[in-house]
């Protein structure tokens, strides 16, 4: 399901995290440093949804820390995750994110608006 037009998000995006990107590959690594520099880890987050090559459950909450290496990252956003004393890379996309922290919530939100609106790396 498509979300309604954001203009600040748009803005933002564009300015901040697709500046100066005109093909997949510098759309990512835009993607990749901008949440990479927005980001406070480590912080909580809830999987919104289940996917196939993941194995997160839906509502299960795990600490994120960090962003994934940045050759994981040429086709979604993969963030590690602690989980059962292991970490693992998981798509940023089915993590809402509930640290308090304002740049952190801004940054993930801005990817999650992102993805929803149907656009890809």
């Amino acid at each position: 399901m498509a979300r309604a037009r954001d203009e600040i998000r748009e803005e933002r995006i564009a300015k901040e995290a697709v500046v100066d990107a005109y093909g997949s590959s510098e759309r990512a690594m835009g993607w990749y440093y901008y949440l990479d520099g927005k980001m406070k880890v480590p912080f909580a987050a809830r999987c919104r949804f289940a996917r196939p090559i993941s194995v997160l459950k839906v509502k299960e909450v795990v600490e994120v820390l960090g962003m994934a290496p940045e050759e994981e990252c040429e086709s979604e956003m993969f963030v590690w995750v602690g989980r059962g004393g292991e970490q693992v890379a998981v798509p940023l996309a089915q993590l809402q994110p509930l640290s308090k922290d304002q740049e952190t919530q801004e940054a993930v939100g801005d990817w999650l608006y992102w993805v929803d609106r149907g656009h890809e790396l």
